[in-house]
Formats: structure tokens, sequence, C-alpha cells
């Protein structure tokens, strides 16, 4: 191959990836992109959702990042997020009728598939006959994923959160997560101390992502014995007092706060720089509808301050 011939098939190439990867024309200015989480093990996992004064903000994608042309928890949809910026991923899980594990929101297919009714009325064979719609309802061309192919596709690249729902059976989804060895890319979402305890007791390696609203629901998980190295705290979708996000951090624990909603749309009006301002008041991770815009105000932030992260490249 010549060297003109090299040049001209590379040109091609990129030019097919940034056409894939920016389908939706985003504007990437401000971006860090490029850069991605890279974590082999578990023991990295933990260091890195750690809180300690250098600890790195991030970006969660609400239902997996969802923008025009590319639907709500979908493995494209993921991969075209952590092309602008280093994500963790936030999906639900849910089961079909032949008991896969598959991602979506919904108990119904109506709202996100070009199918109708239950997803625990259809097979894994079915649901994947299927297409995935936008929140425009746009027609994509992407298919409904099983958690598997999510895993395989993140390991190197992204954190998950799972929302496992409520007619999910907890081993089926350790199991997935055993399968495909992703131990060190994924963080198990839970809603009470018992479930916490529960997960915990399954897989006592994982990461738990637990709510944590005020300093009786730290002492009701520290009572079950999970230790602080395995939780993140899920603060809320409005800011936390700052005297619980301190004795988080002293804990070692980082904070998600969920943005989506209220403040999400507070930042919408009043600029992208707020999301800079939840981070210093004691937020470590945004779980947000509005990814990029989050994502331009934590890059300003993490230039500005210097912070730097070996498993961020």
């Amino acid at each position: 191959m010549t060297n003109r011939l090299r040049y001209l098939t590379l040109l091609l190439l990129t030019g097919l990836f940034m056409t894939g990867c920016f389908r939706n024309g985003a504007n990437t200015e401000g971006l860090p992109v490029g850069k991605r989480i890279q974590l082999s093990t578990v023991e990295e996992l933990y260091q890195f959702l750690t809180y300690d004064d250098n600890r790195y903000p991030l970006v969660s994608l609400h239902r997996g990042g969802p923008a025009t042309g590319y639907p709500e928890n979908a493995v494209e949809t993921f991969a075209y997020n952590a092309s602008l910026q280093p994500v963790i991923v936030e999906c639900d899980v849910r089961l079909s009728k032949d008991s896969a594990l598959v991602l979506m929101h919904d108990n119904t297919l109506n709202r996100t598939t070009t199918g109708k009714g239950p997803i625990k009325a259809k097979t894994l064979a079915e649901l994947k006959k299927l297409r995935l719609v936008d929140n425009n309802k746009k027609l994509t061309p992407y298919k409904i994923p099983t958690l598997e192919e999510a895993l395989a596709w993140g390991k190197g690249k992204v954190i998950f959160t799972l929302d496992i729902k409520n007619d999910v059976p907890y081993e089926a989804v350790i199991n997935a997560i055993r399968k495909q060895r992703a131990e060190a890319s994924v963080v198990v979402i839970t809603y009470s101390a018992n479930q916490a305890a529960k997960i915990h007791s399954l897989a006592g390696d994982l990461m738990i992502s637990a709510s944590i609203r005020t300093v009786d629901d730290l002492s009701r998980l520290n009572e079950k014995d999970i230790p602080d190295n395995r939780l993140l705290a899920f603060i809320g979708t409005r800011e936390a007092d700052t005297q619980l996000t301190k004795i988080l951090h002293d804990h070692g624990i980082m904070c998600i706060l969920g943005t989506l909603g209220n403040l999400d749309k507070q930042a919408s009006k009043r600029g992208f720089q707020l999301y800079a301002g939840f981070i210093d008041r004691g937020a470590d991770i945004l779980s947000t509808d509005r990814p990029t815009e989050a994502g331009r105000a934590l890059n300003f932030y993490i230039k500005k301050r210097g912070i730097s992260s070996r498993f961020v490249q």
C-alpha cells in the first residue's frame, strides 16, 4: 500500500468514526474528548471511587445519556457519550420472558421501542427484533442490549451503575457480572440498607450505590458491616447539608448528586458553571440529563484546579 493510499484510508476511517460518534452534531467545545476511565481491577475501582482532596469529579449519564439520534439504555448511546468525556453510565436492568437480562427503564416497550406491551411477555429473540426510538420518537437502527453485551463493551471504558428493577433477582445480575469479569466496571444501585446488605452478602467485592440522605442512613449501613470503600452515597436530587457531605467524605465515601430535574433546569437557565458550584459544595458525581453541559463545567473545574487521575487517560 502506498503512503498516499494509507493516508486516504486513514482519512476515510477517521471520517466514519467522527460521523458515528457525533451523529447529532454535538458541540464538543470544552469537553475532554477522548479521555476515558481505565480500570483493570476491582481494587483500582475502590481506589478511584474513594474520596480524597484530589478526587476526580465525574458525570453520570441518567438512563445512559440519551440525545438526538441516541436512545436511552443503548450501548451506542453509551459509546457516543464516552467518546466525549469520562463517564459513569447509569442504566436499568429488566427481565425478559425467558429470563434474559436486558437494559430498559420502563416495564413496557411502548415508549422507547417499536414494540408494545410488557417486556416480561417477550422472549429475548422477540425483543431483539425491535428497534429503539430516541426521546423525540425518532426511529434509530439500535436494538435492545442485554446486560452482558453492555458489560462486555464497557470494560476498561466506563463505570456502570446498575439500577436493578424489582422483579430481577440480584443473583442473576451478579452471575452476569462474574461471567463478563466486569467487577471493576460495576456499581450496584440500592435503595435501602437491607438491599445494600443483601448485595454485600451475595458479592462482598462489588461496590454499592446507597441512598444516604442523613447520618442515620450511614449508621444503618455501618451496622450492616458494609465497608466504607464499597460505598457511593446517593444524596438525593437537591443539594445535601454540608455537614452530611463532610461526614461522608471523612469516611472516604464519594457523593452522587442527582441534578436531573430541578437542578438541571436551574443550570439551563443560569449557566453551565452552576454544575461546578455543586462540586464545590460537596458533590463528587453529577447524575444528569444534560451530560455535555455538566461535562464542560467539570472539565473547566478539573483544569482550573489541576486535578488528575492515573485512571483517567
